[in-house]
């Protein structure tokens, strides 16, 4: 049975899998998986270089692909999946007072864009190319979910 994850990442990470992936920017699509992980990526001010790596060599890992009793047991090089990786922000966001959520706790846009391109070199570098989209762009993003199974990172506990 094919599975696949999407993975929220919040360099602090939230990652999941499923079936399929679009990510589409003004009506084009710019990325597009079958099976595998869909990373939502979001940086924090502290994320460094080392968090990135940390980060893409955990998530690249995770054995969480169903094997043939069923068990998540199989990683993303097992199953031969993909990666498709999408800037988020909004993954900070802290809806602990009022009603519309605050987002200072996410990096500034100069530190996310180069963490987010640090972080989409280094799965490349880890054998895993990943489709993307632009940083900061405005994008409709599609996800079939498998299980549904959403994990969650946060760099903070992984180092």
């Amino acid at each position: 049975r094919s599975v696949k994850k999407p993975v929220s990442v919040v360099m602090s990470g939230y990652y999941g899998f499923g079936n399929a992936g679009d990510e589409a920017i003004l009506e084009a699509i710019c990325g597009s998986i079958g099976q595998g992980l869909l990373i939502l990526l979001g940086v924090g001010p502290e994320d460094t270089p080392a968090h990135c790596q940390k980060l893409a060599d955990k998530i690249l890992g995770l054995r969480i692909f169903e094997d043939d009793d069923g068990k998540m047991n199989r990683s993303l090089a097992d199953v031969g999946g993909q990666v498709l990786v999408v800037s988020q922000f909004t993954l900070y966001g802290n809806c602990r007072k009022g009603r519309r959520p605050s987002f200072v706790g996410a990096a500034g846009p100069d530190l996310g864009a180069q963490m987010y391109e640090l972080f989409l070199r280094t799965c490349a570098e880890l054998g895993f190319p990943p489709q993307h989209g632009q940083f900061g762009a405005d994008m409709s993003v599609a996800s079939i979910n498998d299980g549904p199974v959403t994990l969650i990172l946060d760099t903070a506990e992984l180092m």
